[in-house]
């Protein structure tokens, strides 16, 4: 069992959630059940993935959860161009966020390639 904590692409992605927290505040009230509720929840579904899979017993379900992981990363990069192409975000918001959430995509393939790996020995 692996802890959590300790992977860097968690603290990433936790960090990510907190962020779009952050910038979320700023969508309109209409959007409290839509957007802003969609892109909160996808992204607290990274690390949240992450946490469950290293809780699980080996590496097989450990790698289900981190592709879990990518998918909800993924649709964290779509409400992000959504809520740019709403002008709910400014560029700076939209920049710093698609970075990030590049970054944590990058940093999920490359786990799942090494568990993946692993698995195959």
């Amino acid at each position: 069992m692996r802890d959590f904590h300790n992977l860097v692409v968690w603290q990433k992605s936790h960090a990510l959630t907190l962020e779009v927290y952050r910038v979320s505040k700023q969508f309109p009230d209409e959007e409290r059940f839509g957007l802003t509720s969609q892109i909160r929840r996808s992204s607290a579904s990274v690390p949240a993935n992450l946490a469950e899979g290293c809780g699980r017993g080996g590496e097989p379900e450990f790698a289900r959860f981190a592709q879990i992981a990518m998918g909800s990363a993924t649709e964290v990069e779509y409400h992000i161009v959504l809520a740019k192409d709403l002008a709910y975000i400014g560029e700076n918001d939209f920049l710093s966020l698609t970075g990030s959430v590049q970054e944590v995509k990058r940093m999920l393939a490359s786990l799942l390639r090494t568990v993946r790996e692993q698995i195959r020995s």
